[in-house]
């Protein structure tokens, strides 16, 4: 038997998948993966994304505003995103966060609703799903100001930025998740983040349809490829690759704890 992984993070709702979604979901199956978290990025989709977790059982699903739509969409509410939060395979807040690498121009709109999201992550007492991205001060700042607040938990999504947010991240108790990023062939400041981090801080995700690991960079990502993701981690932490499987599954079923609770009825 496969050692099992968890993709954290994917996008099934994207037109990528649309002709294919139930081989899609298969393949990941058949390399390991067993479970998905399929991410709704603007909240007038989330009936299209929570029906997708409906109808297969591996996949369960978040919703948030992204930071690059954060302009364009109406604002969220807290009540929002815990009436969507009732959901029984409704499993985190997000994607959510900051992105001034090519929407600084919304940044104090994408500040204010990156605020609302982590209330209700508060109030829901589910983990929180951060896109970050040229924005390293300003994260690190909101993240450490709204946890004095009220404690929340986090995963810092397809972290790619600086050793200083990782630790700031770290530090709060969150999260590190890598996805193909980590397995470029320049990414080697990338996996010395990852290697300095505690193993019980991390998870792994695709991203998909973007990031593709190799020997598909280019291509079409998606979940089965998370298992590829984790080989390089499984090199990076100097670990078998059963025994980082079975670690990142911990982890995820510690902060994902909705997920790892859910039973099929």
């Amino acid at each position: 038997m496969l050692p099992q992984i968890t993709d954290s993070h994917c996008h099934l709702d994207f037109p990528d998948f649309a002709d294919e979604l139930p081989d899609v979901i298969a393949r990941a199956q058949a390399a390991g993966v067993s479970r998905m978290v399929t991410i709704c990025t603007r909240l007038k989709n989330a009936a299209n994304v929570r029906a997708i977790a409906d109808a297969y059982a591996p996949v369960f699903w978040a919703a948030a505003t992204h930071p690059m739509s954060a302009a364009e969409e109406p604002m969220a509410t807290v009540q929002e995103l815990v009436d969507l939060a009732k959901h029984p395979k409704f499993v985190a807040i997000g994607e959510t966060g900051l992105d001034y690498h090519y929407t600084r121009e919304s940044l104090d709109i994408q500040q204010e609703s990156l605020r609302i999201h982590i209330e209700a992550a508060r109030q829901t007492g589910l983990p929180l799903i951060i896109h970050a991205r040229a924005a390293d001060d300003d994260m690190a700042r909101i993240l450490a100001e709204e946890h004095a607040a009220g404690a929340y938990s986090c995963v810092m999504h397809c972290f790619s930025s600086s050793a200083e947010l990782g630790r700031a991240a770290l530090d709060l108790g969150f999260y590190l998740s890598m996805s193909g990023i980590a397995s470029f062939p320049r990414s080697t400041e990338l996996r010395e983040i990852f290697a300095s981090a505690p193993m019980d801080r991390i998870l792994v995700e695709t991203d998909a349809p973007y990031l593709a690991p190799p020997p598909h960079r280019g291509k079409r990502n998606e979940p089965a490829f998370s298992a590829l993701t984790a080989a390089v981690g499984a090199e990076v932490f100097d670990m078998p690759f059963a025994e980082f499987a079975a670690q990142t599954q911990l982890n995820f079923d510690r902060l994902f704890a909705k997920a790892a609770a859910w039973k099929p009825s």
